[in-house]
């Protein structure tokens, strides 16, 4: 829907403004009653006519109202997924950008530390590494200990004496289709 409030004005006047103008009297006496002016074309006086001339001014005022319906809203609502899919892609396209740029900025300043070159500490650049952490670079064993706690195994001698012949029965084992007496 579209609503359009307007407002128009003109104005018309004529130059040179003249309110009156002297329209002329002429002398029309026939003295002698032959039928003819004895005076032809002699003003007599001049009396003052009005023109009637104004200036016209015109103001319009007033609202203009377009509704359009469309006939087919699927097209419409298509054209709305459209707009949305585009605005997510380019949501994607930015978001992985700053992803790749955040891990190019962690190897760079990894490398860097493991190296042993980072920015002073008061270098407006020091910020660029500031949050980057070396925790354990590749290839360095820092120096550390083990703590061993001692299991001391009891062994109980046998209840009874075993005799061997070297077999995988005496081991305690059996193979397939042994039986234990």
């Amino acid at each position: 829907m579209n609503v359009t409030p307007y407002v128009t004005g003109g104005v018309a006047f004529k130059k040179p403004f003249e309110t009156y103008y002297d329209e002329p009297v002429y002398d029309v006496h026939d003295a002698d009653d032959d039928g003819q002016i004895d005076n032809p074309g002699n003003i007599l006086y001049y009396m003052p006519t009005r023109t009637n001339q104004t200036d016209n001014y015109n103001v319009s005022v007033g609202v203009s109202a377009t509704w359009s319906r469309p006939l087919d809203k699927k097209l419409q609502e298509q054209c709305k997924q459209a707009a949305q899919a585009s605005i997510n892609q380019m949501v994607q396209l930015t978001a992985n950008k700053r992803l790749d740029f955040e891990l190019a900025r962690l190897k760079n300043c990894g490398e860097l530390m493991k190296s042993g070159v980072m920015f002073h500490p008061k270098s407006p650049y020091a910020s660029v590494c500031a949050d980057v952490m070396l925790v354990s670079p590749a290839g360095v064993v820092h120096p550390h200990q083990h703590s061993l706690s001692s299991n001391q195994i009891k062994v109980e001698p046998p209840k009874e004496e075993i005799k061997a012949n070297g077999s995988a029965k005496d081991l305690g084992t059996f193979q397939i289709g042994d039986v234990k007496d």
